[in-house]
Parts: structure tokens; sequence; C-alpha cells
């Protein structure tokens, strides 16, 4: 049985403390090598039926990030007035997105129709095929922190919109965009934490059945 060490062990649970969102971005270009070294990482992703139903788009031209930029700020809007009170503030007061400042930015697909993998484990669960996705960008997430690079997932998005903005076929679901590049700052605990939006758990609670 393949195990590693002690050493690797430690290192590899810092990692994951190390894993935190980023949304300050400085704008310095990220070398496309390492870029590629970190993409490379979906080719090592599990996927159901071995389906790898992973779609990128690289976010490049004025226009695509404008209009990216411009989807993130009409959505932030909307849910900023769904919050009243403290809440409300501390919302106005987080930033939730590297959009503006992130060299690299990537649209992560599923592409729902795919025959590769001939459905095998998706007909019952069709949605096994995006939370491959989202397997396969933890992985990416994991290897970019590994060599120094962050990375930001935009959540706060209109994603039929960006769908049309970015003109990507109608059989492909939007699973995650991706902000990536070195951080501005790092730290071990994530904003939301600093700023008591919410409390991280310290335990696991496992049922039985």
């Amino acid at each position: 049985m393949q195990s590693f060490s002690k050493d690797f062990q430690s290192e590899f649970a810092r990692l994951l403390r190390w894993r935190r969102d980023v949304r300050r971005f400085r704008t310095d270009p990220v070398d496309e090598a390492l870029l590629q070294e970190c993409l490379d990482a979906f080719l090592l992703a599990p996927s159901v039926g071995l389906s790898e139903p992973w779609r990128i788009v690289r976010v490049e031209s004025e226009i695509a990030r404008a209009n990216a930029l411009k989807n993130f700020q009409a959505a932030n809007a909307e849910a900023l007035a769904g919050y009243r009170g403290e809440k409300a503030k501390t919302y106005a007061g987080l930033k939730l997105s590297g959009m503006s400042d992130a060299p690299v930015q990537l649209a992560i697909y599923c592409d729902e129709a795919t025959v590769k993998g001939a459905g095998l484990g998706a007909k019952t669960m069709p949605e096994m095929r995006r939370y491959s996705v989202v397997g396969a960008v933890n992985l990416f997430w994991l290897t970019a922190r590994a060599r120094g690079l962050g990375v930001g997932w935009v959540s706060i998005l209109d994603p039929e919109q960006l769908n049309k903005d970015l003109d990507v076929p109608s059989d492909w679901s939007l699973v995650a965009y991706l902000c990536v590049g070195l951080p501005e700052e790092v730290s071990k605990t994530p904003e939301l934490e600093q700023l008591g939006w919410e409390d991280r758990r310290k335990r696991l609670s496992i049922e039985t059945r």
C-alpha cells in the first residue's frame, strides 16, 4: 500500500490550511509555464465514468472581462439588497471578487452532453458530472497554492448571462469562475471569519444510521 512520510503528511495538512479563497491579488502576470503546471492537475482528477467533463475558458479579452465584472457587480448589488441590519453592513464591506486585479481568470464549465464515459455512473445521478468538475477544481486549487499562487472562486454571478457573454455551447453549465494570481497578502484565517460573518466549525459532526 502506498504511504507517505510524516513530513509530507504535515506539509499536506499545512497546504490545506493555506488553501484559502483569495480575493486580493497583485497584478503581476503569472508565468505561463507555471499556470500550465497547475492546469495539468485537471488531468489527474477523478471523474464519473472517466468522462472528464470539465471545459475551461480563459477569460482574456477586455470586453469579456468587462462583461464578467459587470455581471458580478449587478449580482452583488442584488445580493446586498437582500440583507438587513448588521449582516448588510458586514456584507457591504466584504471584498467578494478579485476580478478587477487577478491576471488570470478562468470560467470552468461542465459539458452536460459529453459522450465520453458512455454515461457510466451518471444515468441515475447526472449531477455527478458537475461534482467531478468540482473535484478537479479542488486539485487545481491545491496545486496552484503549493506553487505560491492564490485562487478565488467567484459565485456571485448570473450564469446565463455569463454563458451568453462568453458564447459557450448551450449544454455547458457553469461550475466555477476562478481568479488566479499572486496573493496581495496571505492569511490562514478566511476574511469571512475575520469579519465575523460566520465561525468555522471546530469539530466534525457525523451521523450514524
